[in-house]
């Protein structure tokens, strides 16, 4: 039963405060969250556009800002840096368009030659198929007066690839779109937060998060990128060195597969090593691509980005490999990249608030730091001169 708690004067007198049993809130909560997620899963089409817009405008307010405070109006920056980013993305579907067609259509002659590679798998794994099929045979009953089994066909690779490509498209173009109103109007929405505050404390504390937000998103993001951008070129040419094919698909596709932590990278030397073995018929040099790919990932991993990034933003593996799963069930390849930007957004909100402090420090490596010697970055005027 819920325990009534009489007020003592320091709170609101109007209404008498009801604290829940500790069973009912998680269950309240457990509940809420069990529908939140249901939402964003079903309602994916609109959220994800959402979230990357958001993701978007905190790694490009700062600059925003910096340009707004030299006389150039926020509108002009947003556009400009969305017509940058398109263009990027452009840019990157040129480069891949003309390897990756003739990657697929030579796809079928690849797949022959990786399994001649193999021959000596085959039997092995033919016996193991037997048995299998065996075993699933035993299992089931006869079918009776000659009944036919119906197999549903299911969409081919092209059909499914040119469904992903359709629908990454069409989520880009609307996050773009809203990149720019969110952009250009962040400040009122910043002005409505403050107002939105009871105390001036309060007031301090909203300021402190969405700055803090902004500053360690904008960070994560355009440090990540830099070091993708430097593996990525890395990898183009090392793969080019060695005579592999189509070194700029391998240079992209490991720029943006090194967004997705561990699991890009395993992608990418899976990758490496099949083509790999395809090209150079002598397995000792076949091998030597898929060493230098995971050569140039342990550097990156373990030595570029936490001597770049510091330890503040060093988040536990455990939890990256959560999100980035989480986040590939929800929305796909997406969804796996955005995970960790994600986690960082909620580490840097855990460490704002005492009571989400034990949450904080499971998604971070290093000890969190406390709230209130948390360092803020400077706010505008504008924001600090509005009054409730």
């Amino acid at each position: 039963m819920a325990t009534l708690i009489v007020p003592d004067g320091s709170g609101d007198p109007e209404a008498p405060r009801i604290r829940l049993p500790k069973g009912v809130s998680v269950a309240i909560i457990g509940t809420f969250a069990i529908l939140l997620v249901g939402a964003v899963y079903y309602a994916r089409s609109f959220f994800l556009p959402l979230i990357l817009a958001l993701l978007i405008t905190f790694t490009f307010m700062p600059m925003v800002r910096y340009f707004h405070r030299r006389g150039i109006p926020p509108v002009v920056t947003a556009v400009v840096a969305v017509l940058a980013i398109a263009a990027i993305g452009a840019c990157a579907v040129i480069l891949l368009a003309d390897p990756v067609s003739k990657m697929i259509g030579e796809a079928p002659s690849l797949m022959a030659k990786l399994k001649e590679r193999f021959a000596f798998l085959q039997r092995p794994m033919a016996m193991l198929s037997e048995a299998g099929r065996q075993g699933s045979q035993s299992g089931e009953a006869p079918a009776a007066g000659g009944t036919q089994r119906v197999v549903l066909a299911q969409p081919g690779f092209l059909a499914w690839a040119a469904d992903t490509l359709t629908g990454i498209g069409t989520t880009m173009g609307a996050t773009l779109l809203l990149t720019i109103f969110l952009l250009a109007s962040s400040d009122t929405f910043l002005q409505k937060i403050v107002r939105s505050a009871a105390s001036l404390s309060d007031k301090k504390r909203s300021l402190r998060i969405v700055h803090d937000v902004e500053y360690e998103v904008s960070r994560y993001l355009i440090t990540i990128t830099a070091i993708n951008l430097c593996f990525g070129t890395l990898v183009g040419l090392s793969m080019a060195a060695y005579g592999m094919p189509n070194p700029v698909a391998f240079a992209v596709a490991a720029t943006f597969l090194n967004y997705i932590p561990y699991i890009g990278a395993i992608i990418g030397i899976t990758l490496t090593a099949a083509v790999s073995l395809i090209t150079f018929p002598a397995f000792t040099f076949a091998m030597l691509p898929p060493l230098t790919y995971l050569a140039f990932h342990l550097l990156e991993g373990n030595v570029l980005t936490p001597l770049t990034l510091g330890r503040r933003l060093e988040l536990n593996s455990v939890a990256i490999l959560i999100a980035v799963a989480f986040g590939g069930w929800m929305w796909g390849i997406i969804g796996a990249i955005v995970g960790v930007p994600l986690l960082v957004v909620i580490k840097v909100f855990c460490d704002h608030f005492p009571r989400l402090a034990t949450f904080g420090a499971f998604l971070s490596e290093a000890e969190p730091a406390p709230a209130a010697e948390t360092p803020a970055a400077p706010a505008d005027e504008t924001v600090l001169a509005t009054k409730p």
